[in-house]
């Protein structure tokens, strides 16, 4: 396995948890072994793509069964930093930040999402059990939880104030679900999610 994910492509990385997706839900059927051929298969990728990602992740495979799927899991958690938990919190707690807090998925990655914030006294409260605080909060809570991840679900016109509430507060890692371009200091991270643009972006032909 690669000594640090500096070395694995960006191409690479982006990939890796749709695979770890994939592999656990093989997992789940009593699988023990599995080769790239068929994992390429099964997700539509190419033979020669898959070979070379998990080449980067883990050691290579047995003779005529593939790679062991636990270890082949554990070494791209590991890589991931899954391994890792880290906290994290949703600024904006409407009907996409409330589908988000009430989601279990994530702790399948390494995440746990704590906690939402808002500034309406009427989203204030809890959802499936995570607590929703006022948004003068959150600086208290980012570093009474050390917080590390944020999701921002709030409207366009807001959401640039929350990004600032957040990297002063000290996250440095920000998914932002608003439709806008977010402005951020060296240092922090943001990923824009655009369900619109994504999926206008399904029409577009796939690459051989």
């Amino acid at each position: 396995m690669a000594e640090s994910e500096n070395l694995i492509p960006k191409a690479t990385l982006a990939r890796l948890p749709a695979y770890l997706r994939y592999l656990k839900e093989e997992a789940g059927k009593g699988v023990a072994f599995i080769s790239s051929a068929s994992i390429a298969q099964d997700m539509k990728l190419s033979a020669i793509s898959v070979r070379k990602d998990l080449a980067l992740v883990s050691a290579p495979g047995k003779p005529r069964m593939g790679f062991e799927l636990d270890r082949l899991i554990a070494d791209m958690e590991r890589l991931l930093g899954y391994h890792r938990y880290a906290n994290a919190i949703v600024v904006g707690a409407g009907r996409l930040g409330r589908a988000i807090l009430s989601y279990g998925g994530f702790e399948n990655y390494g995440i746990h999402v704590v906690a939402g914030f808002d500034n309406s006294p009427a989203q204030i409260g809890a959802v499936s059990g995570k607590p929703i605080y006022p948004l003068e909060r959150l600086k208290e809570i980012v570093a009474r939880e050390a917080i590390r991840k944020a999701m921002i679900t709030v409207p366009k016109t807001s959401a640039q104030a929350a990004c600032d509430m957040l990297v002063e507060a000290g996250v440095r890692s920000i998914l932002n679900f608003a439709p806008i371009y977010l402005t951020v200091p060296d240092g922090v991270q943001v990923k824009c999610i655009d369900f619109a643009a994504i999926l206008a972006s399904l029409d577009a032909p796939l690459s051989k």
